[in-house]
């Protein structure tokens, strides 16, 4: 019994990792043809990316916040408190930078976009609304997960640029005020040891972390069945695989790149 339930779920894994690459392989083919309907890739961009915007503001400055009042208490246990202050500006630019940006604004669109991607086509596949669109000869890759596709993966690395700053206000609101770290050793601290690979590093993570969310929620909107529990079912569903992804594809990336 233990044995056909593993079995079971290996295969589904690898039917979930087959429907994945068949769609992206489509997604790329059909990418082609979304320069004469911009409208739609501009219409997702708005949903994705502008509309995410309050969100990923309180988000990112909190995470600075606290990141930088944990950087704090972790030097305060290894080193002197004037390094400490010399240092905070140099270990906060690079946490967000290189990690807590493209992370926690990769896990906030999974929530936010992906479940939504999902229970929208989802809905979409129970009303029987894409086979309507297929009858008259309309292709839902292209005109429903393509635009889609395009805009996640290119807003993305525009989010995680606007949570960088919000990130580094927080973390210099919070060392200014609560911690007494001067504006000018703050940012001093940033210039001496600002590294441009470590932004690339995160816009290279947004990119794959946006074109993933965005390929998760569709395959499974795509796919649901069930009518109105199999929507819900795969509006979770989608939220937990594109936050797993960004996790696993963060751990990957970080070996790749450093």
């Amino acid at each position: 019994m233990i044995n056909h339930w593993i079995g079971k779920k290996i295969l589904t894994f690898f039917m979930e990792v087959g429907r994945l690459w068949r769609l992206f392989i489509l997604l790329i083919i059909a990418t082609r043809y979304l320069f004469g309907r911009m409208d739609l890739v501009l219409k997702q961009m708005r949903v994705i990316g502008v509309n995410s915007l309050p969100l990923i503001s309180v988000v990112s400055i909190f995470t600075g916040a606290v990141t930088a009042w944990q950087a704090v208490y972790q030097f305060n246990g290894v080193m002197p408190e004037g390094m400490t202050i010399d240092f905070l500006g140099a270990a906060v630019n690079a946490a967000i930078l290189i990690e807590l940006s493209p992370v926690l604004a990769g896990i906030v669109i999974a929530g936010r976009v992906g479940a939504s991607i999902a229970a929208e086509l989802g809905t979409m596949k129970v009303t029987e609304q894409i086979d309507a669109l297929e009858t008259l000869a309309i292709d839902p890759i292209r005109y429903l997960a393509g635009p889609r596709f395009v805009a996640g993966w290119t807003m993305m690395p525009v989010l995680v640029i606007y949570s960088n700053i919000i990130a580094h206000l927080g973390a210099f609101v919070v060392s200014k005020f609560l911690i007494g770290v001067s504006s000018a050793t703050f940012f001093g601290s940033i210039q001496r040891y600002f590294s441009v690979y470590n932004v690339y590093s995160g816009l290279i993570k947004a990119f794959i972390f946006g074109g993933g969310t965005a390929l998760i929620g569709c395959s499974i909107g795509f796919n649901t069945e069930g009518g109105a529990e199999g929507v819900g079912k795969s509006t979770i569903k989608a939220f937990v695989f594109s936050s797993a992804f960004i996790l696993i594809a963060d751990y990957i990336l970080a070996m790749i790149l450093f």
